[in-house]
């Protein structure tokens, strides 16, 4: 199988219709965990191959809690992807950071409640997750969009996952700003964990569609938030298309990530039952001896 992509955009489906791009195909990939959200779109930017995957699939089919993100990281993985740019239209929970601002976010608070909270099943790993956007995919998001003069950039910031598809009760968006949190989402989880349970290098770039019911108005409002998407959308490929020539391919053992599960599986090797090691040996063969 071909495994000469190291880059993944993961977001809406019209980031991958950029100057510059070159389209090549696009792949249905079978997973041990059924098909992922979409179609992958491979293709070529500067010389350099990128894998995009819509998260919610062309026509949005799937609700936040219900996207296949273990399917998405497998078929990633599988292709040889290693360092991944999430893409994602979040709310913002401070005065300061107004829609169709950019942010970089570095923590990650999960409220969710009905999703899977690990990329394992049949055995157990426990993974460092302290920092989980990586420092290092992050300082290059942030370099990029600081060279766009038409959007206005935050360093930083926590991200509240919470469930949807609803939005959040007044009351929820107050305790989460009592928290110092900046933005609330839906997907950022548990798609970050299981990037770092397999390995792989992942960040993100938050754009804020609209300030959450904590502010003047009682409630968010849909059409607001899709309009400032599509304003954006020009700047994103913008972004991308500057961040991507500066990610360190050829470097990836040098990243931390690729060492998440160094001493992490706890299972025992003779107790993982074959249906388990062939679901997960994409990840898990150079770690356990069997």
């Amino acid at each position: 199988m071909q495994n000469d992509i190291k880059i993944a955009v993961l977001g809406g489906s019209g980031l991958y219709s950029m100057d510059g791009l070159e389209i090549l195909e696009e792949r249905w990939i079978d997973t041990p965990f059924g098909k992922p959200s979409d179609a992958i779109i491979i293709g070529r930017l500067n010389g350099i191959k990128i894998a995009f995957l819509p998260r919610h699939g062309r026509g949005h089919v799937h609700s936040p809690t219900d996207i296949p993100v273990r399917a998405n990281v497998w078929a990633l993985k599988s292709l040889g992807v290693f360092w991944v740019i999430s893409v994602a239209a979040c709310g913002s929970l401070k005065e300061e950071l107004a829609p169709r601002d950019f942010v970089i976010p570095d923590q990650l608070i999960d409220r969710t409640r009905s999703r899977q909270n690990s990329f394992f099943e049949g055995l157990v790993a426990h993974v460092n997750f302290a920092k989980p956007y990586h420092p290092d995919l992050r300082a290059i998001l942030l370099d990029a969009a600081k060279e766009i003069d038409a959007v206005k950039t935050h360093d930083g910031g926590t991200y509240v996952c919470m469930e949807g598809p609803l939005f959040s009760t007044q009351a929820e968006s107050k305790l989460y700003r009592s928290w110092d949190a900046s933005l609330i989402g839906m997907t950022a989880v548990p798609e970050a964990k299981f990037f770092r349970e397999a390995e792989m290098c992942y960040a993100a770039v938050a754009l804020v569609t609209d300030y959450d019911c904590w502010y003047e108005t009682d409630h968010v409002d849909i059409n607001e938030i899709m309009n400032n998407v599509a304003f954006n959308t020009k700047n994103v490929q913008t972004l991308l298309q500057r961040a991507i020539p500066k990610i360190p391919l050829g470097q990836e053992s040098a990243c931390d990530a690729s060492r998440a599960l160094e001493g992490a599986i706890m299972t025992r090797p003779d107790l993982i039952s074959d249906e388990t090691w062939e679901a997960y040996k994409l990840v898990i063969a150079h770690r356990v001896a069997r």
